[in-house]
C-alpha cells in the first residue's frame, strides 16, 4: 500500500502542486539522492547546519468549512529544530528518510497527505510552512518552504471546477459569477 511509507517506489517522482508536495514525493525524491546534505529553505535563508527533526506526527482533522461543508483530511507534520550544534552538517537526505520511515513503522504515515513542516529556532514561535518540489544546487538537495497560506474551501473548489468547465474563460469573468464565502 504506498499510502504507508515503509517503502517507495523508485520511478520518477512527479508533482502534483510544485509548491505544495507530499511526503510521498518528497521522500521518492530523496530516495535518489540519499547521500547528499538536505537543506531547508525558508525566510530567505537556509536552516543551520545542527538542524533536527524533532517531531514527526500525523493528524486526521474533521471540520466544517465556511460554506457548512463538511470537511476532512489527513495531515503530516514534520518539526524542525532550526540550530547551531558543534562541528555538524547539514543532515543526509537519507538519514532524513530514515527518520521518517521509522515515524511511519509506529504511526502508519499516509504518503498523500498534506505536509506541514513547523520550524523554530527554540526562541521564535513556530512557524508553519509548506514545502516545495525539491531541487538539486551543486552538491546539495534544496527544498524551499513557504509560508501556508489559510485558503476558502468553497472558493478553491469552485475554481477548479471552473478550469474543469470553462479552461479557456481566463480573467473575463463577471465578478458575480464567483461564489460569496463571508
Amino acid at each position: 500500500m504506498l499510502d504507508q511509507i515503509k517503502s517507495i517506489d523508485t520511478a520518477p517522482v512527479r508533482f502534483t502542486d510544485p509548491v505544495d508536495v507530499t511526503l510521498g514525493e518528497l521522500l521518492g525524491f530523496l530516495d535518489g539522492h540519499g547521500d547528499r546534505p538536505l537543506v531547508f529553505v525558508y525566510d530567505g535563508r537556509a536552516v543551520k547546519h545542527g538542524y533536527h527533526v524533532t517531531e514527526v506526527k500525523a493528524g486526521q482533522f474533521a471540520a466544517l468549512d465556511c460554506g457548512a461543508n463538511p470537511e476532512s483530511w489527513t495531515e503530516i507534520f514534520v518539526q524542525l529544530w532550526d540550530v547551531e550544534e558543534g562541528e555538524r552538517k547539514h543532515m543526509a537526505a537519507g538519514k532524513f528518510a530514515k527518520i521518517i520511515r521509522k515515524v511511519s513503522e509506529h504511526v502508519g504515515l499516509n504518503g498523500s497527505a498534506k505536509l506541514t513542516f513547523e520550524v523554530s529556532d527554540g526562541v521564535a514561535p513556530m512557524a508553519l510552512f509548506r514545502a516545495g518540489s525539491p531541487v538539486i544546487e551543486g552538491d546539495r538537495v534544496h527544498v524551499a518552504l513557504s509560508a501556508r497560506p489559510a485558503s476558502c474551501k468553497p472558493r478553491d473548489r469552485w475554481l477548479k471546477e471552473q478550469q474543469v468547465v470553462q479552461p479557456a474563460a481566463g480573467c473575463c469573468r463577471p465578478s458575480s459569477a464567483a461564489p460569496c464565502c463571508g
